[in-house]
């Protein structure tokens, strides 16, 4: 069963950089994430920085002024981010107990 973890999780190396690109190259879109309160949600914008806050996680700041946490990003312009292997167990949570049967 999956859950929308509270608890930081580390983003390994590969979606750091791919973040750090889209700052480089200032590219705008749509960022879609977990959001504990709202389950899957969405916001669009321009990241202007990756901030570490220590314990409580690395964050992408978005242009106008918003705050993703890294480890809850489902996809990140299009492309998957460190939660996309969260969010496809979430879609097929439903066949885990019925093995795809009805």
């Amino acid at each position: 069963m999956h859950t929308l973890s509270p608890t930081y999780t580390p983003v390994e190396w590969e979606y750091r950089e791919v973040i750090l690109e889209q700052i480089n190259n200032g590219v705008s879109g749509k960022i879609v994430y977990f959001c504990t309160s709202e389950g899957i949600w969405e916001a669009c914008g321009t990241i202007t920085s990756l901030l570490d806050k220590g314990a409580e996680g690395l964050f992408v700041q978005l242009d106008p002024e918003y705050e993703i946490r890294a480890d809850r990003v489902i996809t990140l312009f299009g492309k998957p981010g460190a939660a996309y292997a969260d969010y496809e167990a979430y879609g097929n949570a439903c066949l885990d107990c019925t093995g795809g049967l009805f």
